[in-house]
């Protein structure tokens, strides 16, 4: 089975969520049997190739990219049209505008499934003129996937725009590492954090979306100390929120290394991810926590993020942009060692049920299965 995966940006590029999470499903499924591609778009497409240990990465030129939007040239089309001869299903990952063009190329007899990992949230102008656009490729799609049941139900697009009968729900996840096995006494050469316990973490790229401004406003209520590890464009706005407000318990860590992630991941209390709006989507960092055994706080925003945090099982689930809420969640995991533990083994349980690499790579293998086969029941 080849499998071709088509998003807008990929490793090595600047890292996120999306990425990841196609990352983990050409790894998950890759132990069924599955050859994956990934069909890109860089701003320095040299080397062409990357061959990676999860897939083989071919990447073209973005020639601008507005709105996040990385746009191809001709090249683009001629390479996408090459690489779906290859597979025997394309798989495009949304939101890309651009994808729905390279679409067009496909051949008429090619399945192909799309993976819907968000609304457009932000750019509700660009989001009307590409509708009947994105409407087409919705339509010849022979499945679009939604990442948890709360999107299925609460996107507009999904229910407005995609046929009946080829809407399905498989949850993203990720492979399980063997450090984050419970019991797993294994030594780590990254710096050690027990020096901030007992804190929380939050984690990822420092985005709009991602409500750290809430977690800022909520630091001095929180009876412990804050992790926040990674970069990005909200960086320095967040340090200059903590200067004003006096906050002397927030440790903006940068980004750091796997090997640090994972440490951080071992020695925090609980993974908080405080995002207000719904281009969180999912939380693949929420998956993470869950691996490594850890109790979670999130916000309800009718995504797939109080699916993966069950609140009172997994961890707590607050009201978006209420600092004093957040506090509360965050001080009642720092404050129950028997509640942080307890939370933390059903997050592990629910983890290997739903999210982990098997779950993952078998729904995903079955699909490809059907939509390659669609008149042969599966086994």
């Amino acid at each position: 089975m080849k499998v071709l995966h088509v998003y807008r940006t990929y490793f090595p590029d600047p890292p996120g969520g999306l990425q990841e999470a196609i990352r983990q499903i050409c790894l998950a499924t890759g132990s069924f049997g599955v050859e994956s591609k990934v069909f890109t778009l860089s701003p320095q497409p040299n080397p062409k190739h990357l061959v990676r240990p999860e897939a083989v990465t071919v990447r073209s030129r973005s020639w601008a990219a507005p709105a996040s939007c990385d746009l191809g040239g001709a090249g683009s089309l001629v390479e996408f049209y090459r690489l779906q001869k290859w597979a025997d299903v394309v798989h495009l990952h949304y939101p890309w505008p651009f994808a729905d063009v390279l679409n067009l190329f496909k051949a008429s007899d090619k399945p192909a499934v799309m993976t819907y990992h968000s609304d457009i949230v932000r750019q509700q102008v660009l989001s009307r003129l590409y509708r009947p656009l994105m409407r087409h490729t919705m339509r010849a799609m022979s499945a679009v996937i939604a990442t948890s049941p709360a999107y299925a139900k609460n996107s507009s697009v999904l229910t407005r725009d995609v046929p009946s009968g080829r809407l399905r729900t498989i949850p993203l996840g990720i492979v399980d590492k063997p450090e984050a096995a419970p019991g797993f006494e294994g030594q780590f050469a990254s710096a050690d954090y027990a020096e901030f316990r007992p804190f929380v973490l939050a984690l990822g790229v420092l985005r709009y979306y991602k409500g750290l401004h809430t977690l800022v406003h909520a630091a001095r209520q929180i009876n412990g100390n804050i992790v926040i590890a990674g970069s990005g464009p909200e960086d320095a706005n967040l340090k200059e929120l903590a200067r004003q407000l006096g906050v002397t318990n927030i440790v903006f860590a940068g980004q750091v290394t796997e090997a640090q992630k994972t440490e951080l991941l071992r020695q925090c209390t609980a993974l908080v991810l405080p995002s207000h709006l719904r281009s969180e989507a999912f939380g693949m960092v929420l998956v993470e926590a869950s691996m490594f055994s850890r109790p979670m706080v999130c916000c309800e925003v009718g995504s797939g993020t109080s699916y993966v945090n069950l609140d009172g099982v997994t961890g707590l689930v607050v009201s978006p942009e209420s600092p004093s809420e957040l506090a509360n969640a965050c001080n009642r995991i720092l404050g129950d060692p028997v509640l942080a533990k307890t939370m933390g083994i059903a997050a592990r349980a629910r983890y290997e049920n739903l999210f982990s690499g098997a779950a993952l790579g078998r729904a995903y293998f079955d699909l490809y299965r059907e939509v390659k086969s669609p008149l042969v029941s599966r086994s």
